[in-house]
């Protein structure tokens, strides 16, 4: 016997149907590309997404055919996620801060036929043009009134939309076909493409809304960070209209003073990003002195956030971190670390002990950790094991690759992790990052972590150095805060009883930038790569 509900498939179009037809007057503020402060709302949203579908199918855009946007957070861009998997089409987002020899791969490979991009990336798209084949139009997200001249016969977005009236229906797609196309930063070899289906996007979203997880209500205001072409957007463009928030788009401009003029001037109550975008939010309210009237909780995701900015947020603002772990692969959620009632009475370094772990899975995404050969490792908080993850919003392989999951359905993160018996994970090291020492393995992230907490030091990375007699043994590089000058002892001496002796880094050494990958995460290669010869002492 067969359950008699209705078949009601999950696509993408009901997520800003019921934000237009519940909440169609909530804001969606954008910082515009342009400059000015852009405010629409999601009743406009819609009804310039059924133009854009509309002028898309126009363009003889088909089911199944991938559309690219290389774009920062504004309204535009949102309603175009929605007009371009309304089109039946597949939303290819790209990321402008790889190499520009990665950006033209990238869209190669996905053969995108139309590219979406900002006036900031003009430039840059004037240069790839003659070698993207099968990119048939540049769309600049504009009007015509500040579109340049341009050498790749480029079109103002708002003619481009006003050559329809968006008297359009969505097509008719399946829940499981593809919607959106992200690729993986390829810092170990050729990016790979994450292909979200409708039925993904929308359980995902579903998923990211539990008050576990992002707590979103029709009363929060969501300042989305993190850019729409990392890790499929965090899930936000969904989400927000999903739950009936505000959302408020940072466009171009993610410096800490301009992060924090729209958190004050906007009443955000609820925001997400990378440690490296809250470094530079705490850092300019050190200089200025300023609050945070309005914020009650930030997701820090993408790495793993210090003690320091976690104790920072909580004693001298009064809001609460939610650590959060997942990947371009994961959708992305994958962990938040949330309370449970069994921890809510600790306090002090016990409190931050827990703070600082990626937290619990929500309902759709199971965990375990195992060792090389696939064995399962003790949730015991102690063993450290290779992460794999499943669940109904994770990707089993990659666009043009195929499967990767193993025989039971497991995707293994190449990270590595510890899960507590309370079921609370902790990434400890990617695979390829952990440092092997003497048999054992010592986790270069918790390093990194304790050692920001010295009040001379603005970021820190930990990196195996060889070892005649170990193998290898950890090096600590710092940069220092302005006027600072931390010292090799002092820094030991602030490590010691933090960690286990045999971990504390044989040496310390200060350099003026840290490398990042385009995603904002410490290059461990290209750090590998300047320390390549270094010898440790006494060596």
């Amino acid at each position: 016997m067969r359950g008699l509900m209705q078949d009601w498939p999950l696509t993408i179009g009901r997520v800003i149907d019921h934000a237009a037809r519940i909440h169609p007057n909530r804001e969606v503020v954008s910082r515009s590309v342009e400059g000015p402060i852009h405010r629409t709302t999601y009743g406009a949203i819609r009804a310039r997404a059924l133009q854009a579908a509309q002028r898309l199918v126009r363009h003889g855009i088909a089911p199944g055919d991938r559309v690219a946007t290389l774009a920062w957070n504004t309204w535009r861009h949102m309603e175009l996620w929605y007009g371009i998997t309304g089109a039946g089409a597949i939303y290819h987002t790209v990321n402008p801060r790889l190499f520009p020899e990665q950006i033209a791969w990238i869209l190669n490979h996905a053969e995108s036929r139309l590219l979406f991009t900002d006036l900031t990336f003009l430039p840059l798209v004037e240069k790839l043009k003659p070698h993207l084949p099968t990119v048939e139009r540049v769309i600049v997200l504009t009007d015509a009134a500040h579109l340049p001249a341009n050498g790749c016969d480029a079109v103002a977005y708002e003619d481009w939309l006003a050559e329809v009236d968006g008297d359009f229906a969505w097509v008719a797609v399946d829940e499981n076909d593809a919607a959106g196309l992200c690729y993986t930063s390829g810092t170990t070899g050729d990016p790979k493409g994450v292909v979200y289906s409708h039925r993904s996007n929308v359980l995902h979203a579903m998923t990211a809304a539990q008050p576990d997880m992002f707590g979103l209500s029709s009363r929060d205001r969501l300042l989305a960070v993190v850019p729409m072409f990392h890790a499929n957007g965090w899930i936000i463009p969904f989400l927000a209209p999903m739950c009936g928030s505000a959302v408020v788009l940072p466009g171009a401009r993610m410096d800490g003073a301009s992060i924090h003029e729209l958190l004050e001037g906007e009443r955000v109550t609820c925001t997400a990003a990378v440690p490296t975008v809250w470094l530079m939010l705490l850092q300019h309210l050190d200089r200025t002195g300023g609050t945070l009237s309005h914020l009650k909780r930030v997701v820090i995701g993408g790495a793993a956030a210090p003690r320091a900015m976690i104790q920072a947020f909580r004693d001298r603002f009064g809001v609460e971190v939610m650590h959060a772990w997942g990947m371009t692969e994961t959708s992305p959620l994958g962990t938040i670390c949330s309370f449970k009632p069994e921890l809510a009475g600790l306090e002090g370094e016990a409190w931050l002990d827990v703070k600082q772990k990626q937290g619990i899975p929500p309902f759709g995404v199971e965990l375990e950790i195992t060792d090389d050969d696939g064995m399962p490792r003790p949730h015991d908080g102690e063993a450290f094991g290779r992460l794999k993850v499943r669940g109904p919003a994770i990707a089993r392989g990659y666009f043009k690759v195929g499967d990767v999951v193993d025989s039971d359905g497991w995707f293994d993160t190449g990270d590595v992790a510890t899960i507590d018996p309370e079921g609370y994970m902790q990434i400890t090291d990617r695979s390829k990052d952990v440092i092997k020492s003497g048999g054992e393995w010592i986790s270069s992230i918790e390093l990194e972590n304790l050692a920001v907490g010295h009040p001379d030091v603005a970021e820190a990375a930990v990196i195996g150095v060889a070892h005649p007699k170990w193998d290898e043994r950890p090096l600590l590089v710092v940069v220092p805060r302005e006027g600072r000058t931390p010292t090799k002892e002092s820094l030991i001496a602030f490590l010691e009883g933090k960690v286990a002796r045999w971990w504390l880094p044989d040496d310390v050494v200060t350099i003026a930038e840290i490398p990042h990958t385009a995603t904002g995460k410490i290059k461990k290669t290209a750090l590998r790569d300047l320390f390549r010869d270094y010898r440790l002492p006494g060596t």
